[in-house]
């Protein structure tokens, strides 16, 4: 499938971003179909399950954990290919690494994963190469 017309140049794209392989590129793709699907950033986070909860009441408002309403196969994925990425891209654990001074080192990964996956938004949306190291 990655050979055919449909995927060729967007999982060229996609392996070029450490962490990303040609499984967690394929699922990607396949999943989302088309990134012209998604105006922004937002709505893609929103759609993998990488926003917070929010509970409001009158004058409160709480933002809880990540939502549940996910799709939970492609967000394991992509928070696995944080992990590697974090470790490959100096930008992205020089990030990791002052998160995991206020925070779980699992709760850090969660918002590398959604660096992450703006970064692959960008990628894929522009059809500009990935360049490690950049903030």
């Amino acid at each position: 499938m990655a050979k055919t017309e449909t995927y060729y140049a967007d999982i060229k794209l996609l392996l070029r971003i450490p962490g990303i392989g040609l499984i967690t590129g394929m699922a990607f793709l396949t999943q989302i179909e088309t990134i012209s699907r998604f105006p922004s950033t937002d709505s893609l986070a929103c759609y993998l399950g990488l926003v917070p909860n929010c509970y409001s009441s009158g004058d409160k408002e709480n933002a809880g954990e990540m939502t549940s309403r996910t799709n939970k196969w492609l967000l394991t994925l992509l928070v696995e290919a944080a992990w590697k990425t974090a470790a490959h891209d100096p930008a992205l654990h020089q990030t990791y690494l002052q998160l995991c001074k206020r925070m779980k080192p699992n709760n850090a990964i969660i918002r590398i994963a959604r660096k992450l996956l703006n970064r692959i938004y960008y990628v894929l949306k522009y059809r500009r190469e990935y360049e490690t190291g950049t903030v």
